[in-house]
């Protein structure tokens, strides 16, 4: 296992798949835990939320990457937390024998972006699905989305219309990638700011249930 902070809930009984929650900027890994409850109310999943493993002077809570400019994380921090949740992915699987077929990696905001990140990075296996609510697929030097072999990967995204921090094109740009690149994309907007929308979290509650039946 990598050396990430982190919390789990345990599904009741046998897991029939694994939910990784990455946080957004400023929070940490108590942040999306409850969100695991309401897309997975009848508990038959495996959820995990790492924390990030920065925390930066001037700022509460914790961080993935350092943003020199929202879309373009700086790459030192980057490629270092993208080494950190590579390490934490690999070792969840191990120790829950839950493998990526059967994972979806999920997040808000920045989370999304490692989200995004690690299921499409090159090298990394595909995951069942990734979960975005709020994000972008990033752009950084040493780092670029592969969609070869992932035809099989689902996507869900969802964005607010109104976000003051990540402006929705971001999430039409990802949805864009995605779908020129096979891959099966859920999409919805509405005109929420930079948060989830309730019914967007109930709309991706189905979907999980379909991605990890």
């Amino acid at each position: 296992m990598s050396s990430l902070v982190t919390l789990e809930r345990p599904a009741e009984g046998e897991a029939a798949g694994l939910l990784v929650l990455h946080h957004g900027r400023g929070a940490d890994e108590r942040d999306l835990l409850p969100l695991g409850d309401a897309l997975d109310p009848e508990r038959r999943l495996h959820v995990v939320a790492p924390r990030a493993p920065l925390a930066l002077p001037g700022w509460p809570g914790h961080h993935w990457y350092v943003v020199p400019r929202v879309g373009y994380p700086d790459p030192e921090t980057f490629h270092a937390a993208l080494e950190a949740l590579a390490s934490f992915h690999d070792g969840i699987w191990a120790e829950t024998g839950l493998g990526p077929e059967q994972t979806v990696l999920g997040g808000f905001s920045m989370g999304s972006v490692m989200s995004y990140a690690l299921g499409l990075g090159r090298g990394r296996p595909a995951p069942a699905g990734i979960l975005a609510f709020s994000g972008f697929v990033p752009v950084v030097e040493g780092w670029e989305p592969s969609l070869a072999g992932r035809e099989g990967l689902r996507a869900f995204v969802a964005h607010g219309r109104s976000d003051p921090v990540m402006e929705v094109a971001f999430a039409r740009r990802a949805r864009e990638l995605l779908e020129a690149g096979g891959v099966e994309v859920e999409y919805h907007e509405s005109d929420v700011a930079h948060s989830i929308d309730p019914a967007h979290a109930r709309a991706a509650a189905a979907w999980l249930a379909t991605t990890l039946p």
